[in-house]
């Protein structure tokens, strides 16, 4: 390892890397396309018959989404001999949520596609969209999900077609390869023995169990993807592992020593590193946070409660000093000091609920409306407390 990536190591500067940076790597996309989409035709694809095109298509729409990719693929050897062009659109689907208008989004694509080789064809005298024998080129449009939620988003445009079974004759027919990187195991993704098959099986990583499962695998065959991966893929994988070491709360120092090993080819105590991620003592942590937090919870109720109670007498004593005249200078006293404890008792209210959102959230914006409901304040009001107490 170079002495500037080792410094980058030690400063805990890794590159964050993301899906996009993952299948924008030609040899990486090579191995997703040869062992997921299950088209003998791409069976022997290698990183030197795809050219990335994603730039081009989303300019054409006016749109730019970071997991999106548009790859064009030289298939060679076919029938006639011919090399012809094939496209692969490919959307990265990898948060939690299903995505519903994934397929008009596909179908966006694919039409600018087709256009774009129309008009192409015809510039360079190649053919015209008007002859008998023009034929567009094939595309394979694919979703790869990594969110644990069943995939629920209609796999044909007709679905999202208002009235689509009436008109069904008249709506594109046309359905998306869809990649649930959660339908696969960890055995049957590092059977293919490849750098990609490793971060999806990386990526899997989202509960305790998936990290337990994933520090199970067969070690040797991990090794042997390590020592066979190109620099730049190793970089990726760094990137990747890194990602999910911040995000299961790895302690920064176990983490920057894992990146060294990894750095190096060498898996030494790499895995044994891993399980410092004590996913038990997050629990137990997460179990005594809620607890904090509902006990916090439980005093804001009584000092809300006090406050209600503050606000009955003042009312209560209000309506004595309207019928009693007789009476005025005593109530006036009682009055006053009423007003100042209800004051007295806002504040610390309001102080609980600053202490509260500092302690688990850390924004002011939050505490604004709760400080605001809680002691019947106005926003101006609430934002001085926050700006006093914070």
């Amino acid at each position: 390892m170079t002495g500037k990536k080792s410094e980058a190591i030690t400063k805990g500067q890794i590159s964050d890397v993301n899906n996009r940076i993952i299948f924008k790597n030609h040899t990486l996309c090579a191995q997703f396309l040869r062992d997921y989409t299950g088209l003998d035709i791409l069976k022997d694809i290698t990183e030197e018959d795809i050219e990335d095109v994603t730039e081009k298509y989303q300019k054409y729409l006016g749109i730019s989404f970071d997991t999106d990719t548009v790859k064009r693929i030289h298939i060679r050897d076919i029938a006639d001999g011919s090399d012809m062009p094939m496209y692969i659109v490919s959307l990265v689907e990898h948060k939690s949520d299903v995505d519903y208008n994934v397929v008009m989004q596909l179908l966006q694509y694919m039409t600018c596609i087709w256009h774009d080789y129309e008009v192409t064809m015809k510039n360079n005298s190649l053919g015209n969209a008007k002859n008998k024998d023009f034929r567009y080129p094939p595309i394979l449009p694919i979703v790869y999900y990594e969110g644990k939620r069943k995939w629920t988003s209609p796999m044909s445009l007709g679905e999202r077609i208002f009235m689509g079974d009436v008109f069904s004759a008249y709506v594109p027919d046309f359905t998306y390869k869809l990649i649930n990187l959660h339908g696969y195991t960890n055995d049957e993704l590092l059977a293919h023995g490849d750098e990609m098959s490793f971060l999806m099986m990386i990526n899997r990583v989202q509960s305790a169990e998936d990290l337990k499962d994933f520090l199970n695998v067969n070690r040797e065959q991990v090794q042997g993807i390590i020592d066979g991966a190109s620099e730049g893929i190793l970089e990726i994988i760094m990137g990747t592992i890194w990602n999910l070491m911040m995000k299961m709360n790895m302690p920064t120092e176990d983490a920057q020593d894992c990146m060294r090993e990894l750095g190096e080819r060498s898996m030494g105590n790499w895995f044994e590193n891993m399980d410092k991620m004590d996913i038990q003592a997050e629990r137990k942590n997460t179990a005594e946070a809620r607890k904090e937090l509902a006990e916090a919870k439980e005093k804001l109720a009584e000092a809300e409660g006090r406050l209600l109670e503050s606000e009955n007498r003042l009312s209560d004593t209000k309506s004595e000093l309207s019928d009693t005249q007789s009476t005025l200078s005593d109530t006036k006293n009682k009055l006053s000091k009423l007003e100042q404890e209800s004051e007295k008792t806002k504040n610390q209210t309001a102080i609980s609920i600053i202490n509260i959102t500092k302690k688990y959230s850390g924004i002011k914006e939050s505490a604004v409306s709760d400080v605001e409901r809680a002691i019947g304040v106005s926003k101006k009001e609430a934002e001085h407390l926050i700006e006093k107490y914070w």
